[in-house]
């Protein structure tokens, strides 16, 4: 984007996934940068993290839910449409959608042109290790236990569902108001 943000950023660890299709990375840092959306006359401005990444992409930034939920957007996806709450009025933001179009097709590019790590075999392997191991699914027990009335009360079972006797319910009679 053009911003020199080196002495601004903080070391993180934590890789992100779902940029690059099978590819995880880790960002090189976080920098938090106020961020601005409208003109002067009605515009609204919050301060982002963001990661910053060191690989190609077709974006420059990705507002995440925590994004959006501080500029209180609500997105339309299928239009490419974000509005917000600004100073005087809500502020609107259509999305061209021939560009998005591009855009996605040169991530797909890039994306494919890289090399996919070989997660699967390492998958088959610790899934073949915990069957080995004799790990039992565990399985939803049903519920024998039947509802219980003080035994001053007349009481009236009713099944909910024909053919389980643990989906009863029981109505009584002379209860307290309590």
């Amino acid at each position: 984007m053009g911003l020199d943000i080196a002495d601004k950023l903080t070391p993180s660890k934590a890789p992100f996934y779902g940029i690059i299709p099978g590819n995880a990375s880790t960002p090189i840092g976080i920098v938090t940068l106020p961020v601005t959306f409208g003109t002067p006359d009605n515009y609204r401005t919050e301060v982002i993290k963001f990661e910053v990444a060191s690989f190609e992409s077709s974006y420059h930034a990705i507002l995440e839910r925590p994004a959006l939920a501080k500029f209180m957007v609500v997105p339309h996806f299928v239009y490419l449409l974000l509005k917000m709450p600004g100073r005087t009025g809500v502020l609107t933001f259509r999305g061209d959608l021939k560009k998005s179009f591009e855009l996605e097709k040169e991530t797909i590019t890039y994306a494919s042109t890289n090399r996919l790590p070989n997660t699967l075999g390492e998958v088959l392997v610790v899934a073949k290790q915990l069957s080995a191991s004799g790990m039992e699914i565990p399985t939803k027990k049903a519920n024998n236990s039947a509802p219980k009335p003080p035994n001053n009360v007349g009481i009236k079972a009713i099944q909910l569902q024909e053919g389980d006797s643990s989906k009863t319910a029981l109505i009584g009679t002379g209860l307290t108001n309590k």
